[in-house]
């Protein structure tokens, strides 16, 4: 055996033997033990788990010692006697050990720039887009316009309140003059007066549709509680706060912290229901019976206090087609939304293009905001899991795009729902209509989640950048422990918009080149917040919100997951180009 392929073993070797634990790994924790292979006092690092589980923790922390030992003692064969064959595979072994640790290292300082960063910009607070104000715990405080929406449990209307602030901000401001790409006039005039209508009225009013939780107002809070998920701090009265808010299933509903891609409820009343412009022709049964003889609805239920925007995301769908890089950006704030969710123990479970809300910001860009929590589940333990007993236990709402793990769940004794990427793979199905096509699991003849297969996936659009469509592809997979998790698939988006270069000759246990791009990012993205209107902008809030929940472990995946993507990309050029030589030869052979 040469020495260079001694030395190839030996290395293949020591990396085995740490990464995989071979059945001699106890022998050798019990040497480790041995004072003589200790380099100075432990430290305890948080490590990636990725790459040394651990069951092998003591291994992290005597690499270096391990290694040095090794290389030694190779050396002292040198001298001391020995086949050179041994001699090189041990002094080879203690070289890979070596690697190792300084992979390691490397790991250690990405992970410790991952954390200072995420440090920095989780002091940056996200602050709404209304300014706070005092009032508005009564329905008298505010002039409710038309209708604007109606939904299965609530119609919401336009309002407007002398108290509140001017809300005419640069945004605004700069939706009146946004015009999309149309061809036809009624459409540029219908967005226009849309645009003078918020001025006019810059808040929503959202009135639920109460029939069974009577008529005072701890029961109403009581019942409708899951709509407080997304509420301000200041949303309820004082005194209301002290009423136990149960919730669906028993326990007290999380109040999720401002983000730019998850709808703010300023205030939440409970007051006698009037009678709205339209109500008696389009929702007379959930009138009380005091404005419409047949109604069943009681005579009081809550009120939803938010921002007014211009469009949902189905509506806006319906008029325009998004181009590559807004349509990426549209779906990143959707993961970024849900991800928001999560980290705070919130499944949505009604995510569908009806349910996100819409506006523009200063450069034109549409900012998505998810809304509508009355099918959540907010549990205090933050586990996303549902107990699935019996078959009264509620799934959510939109069974269309409900996830196979949620849709195929049979109930059952010890039966849990996790919910944790149930809403990332109806981002996946969402994304078809963000790309101009038809969602496959909403058309009659459509997919149904029970049963689909991923093959029978529809194609997207050639002009959808590839790296969005491994995502979309990625969070359409049936198992949901092969579906990467929301941060995940925002992290693939991120590194695809944004991080390029970074991923160039990349591979995916490395990271040092994608931390060298995150510090750049990270003092470009301060330096944009300093400049005023841009700091406001869709993209620079996106960058922000990527920075404040870095993780090693979650980059690193989306960093393999992307690799995988490439490197599967160019075998099937390279399939298609050979392919087409052979054609070519083929032909000219026949001309011969």
């Amino acid at each position: 055996m040469s020495v260079k392929h001694a030395i190839y073993r030996g290395l293949e070797l020591g990396r085995s033997v740490l990464q995989l634990g071979l059945k001699s790994g106890g022998r050798f924790a019990a040497k480790l033990r041995a004072e003589r292979f200790r380099v100075g006092p432990s430290v305890r690092t948080a490590q990636p788990q990725a790459f040394l589980p651990s069951r092998y923790r003591y291994y992290r922390t005597s690499l270096k010692g391990l290694a040095a030992q090794l290389q030694s003692a190779a050396f002292r064969r040198r001298f001391t006697g020995g086949s050179p064959r041994n001699r090189a595979v041990c002094l080879a072994f203690g070289l890979g050990v070596g690697l190792i640790e300084q992979q390691l290292e490397d790991d250690r300082k990405t992970a410790a720039t991952c954390e200072e960063i995420q440090a920095v910009f989780r002091k940056k607070r996200f602050h709404g887009p209304l300014k706070p104000f005092t009032s508005g715990y009564k329905l008298e405080d505010y002039r409710i316009g038309k209708q604007i929406g109606k939904g299965s449990n609530a119609a919401v209307y336009e309002a407007a309140a002398q108290f509140a602030p001017s809300t005419e901000s640069d945004t605004e401001k700069k939706c009146s003059q946004v015009q999309l790409r149309e061809d036809k006039e009624e459409v540029e005039t219908a967005r226009s007066l849309t645009c003078c209508s918020l001025k006019s009225f810059p808040m929503a009013i959202k009135m639920m549709w109460n029939f069974g939780a009577g008529s005072s107002s701890e029961n109403i809070l009581k019942s409708m509680s899951q709509e407080l998920v997304p509420a301000h701090p200041l949303a309820l009265k004082r005194e209301k706060e002290q009423i136990t808010l149960d919730g669906q299933f028993g326990i007290l509903p999380k109040r999720v912290s401002a983000h730019p891609n998850v709808i703010r409820v300023y205030r939440a009343f409970t007051a006698d229901v009037p009678l709205l412009p339209g109500a008696q022709e389009e929702y007379p049964d959930v009138l009380p019976a005091r404005l419409y003889p047949a109604g069943l609805g009681n005579n009081r239920t809550l009120f939803l206090v938010m921002k007014n925007y211009p469009y949902t995301l189905r509506q806006y769908l319906e008029e325009s087609t998004p181009g590559r890089r807004q349509g990426s950006l549209m779906m990143l704030q959707l993961l970024e939304g849900v991800d928001h969710l999560c980290r705070q123990g919130v499944a949505h479970r009604d995510l569908k293009s009806d349910n996100v809300l819409l506006e523009f910001d200063s450069d034109g860009c549409p900012r998505l905001v998810i809304s509508d929590f009355g099918c959540c589940l907010a549990q205090r333990d933050s586990s996303l899991q549902l107990p699935f007993n019996t078959i009264w236990v509620s799934r959510g709402g939109n069974s269309s795009l409900m996830a196979p793990e949620v849709a195929t769940a049979v109930p059952g004794c010890s039966v849990v729902i996790d919910y944790s990427k149930a809403d990332a793979w109806a981002v996946g199905a969402i994304s078809y209509e963000i790309f101009g096509q038809h969602n496959p699991f909403y058309r009659a003849v459509g997919l149904e989640s029970r049963r689909y297969q991923e093959k029978q996936l529809p194609p997207l659009p050639s002009s959808v950048p590839a790296d969005v469509q491994l995502v979309i592809r990625l969070l359409l997979r049936r198992n949901p422990s092969k579906r990467p998790s929301a941060r995940v698939a925002a992290n693939m988006l991120h590194l695809s918009l944004w991080g390029r270069n970074a991923l160039a000759n990349q591979d995916s246990t490395g990271m040092k080149k994608v931390a060298d791009w995150l510090l750049c990012q990270s003092a470009m993205v301060l330096l944009k917040g300093c400049g005023g209107p841009s700091g406001t902008s869709v993209e620079a809030e996106l960058q922000r919100s990527f920075l404040s929940n870095l993780d090693l472990e979650d980059l690193r995946t989306a960093v393999g997951f992307l690799l995988y993507g490439h490197q599967r990309q160019a075998c099937i050029v390279s399939a298609r180009s050979s392919v087409t030589q052979v054609l070519k030869m083929d032909t000219l052979g026949d001309l011969d």
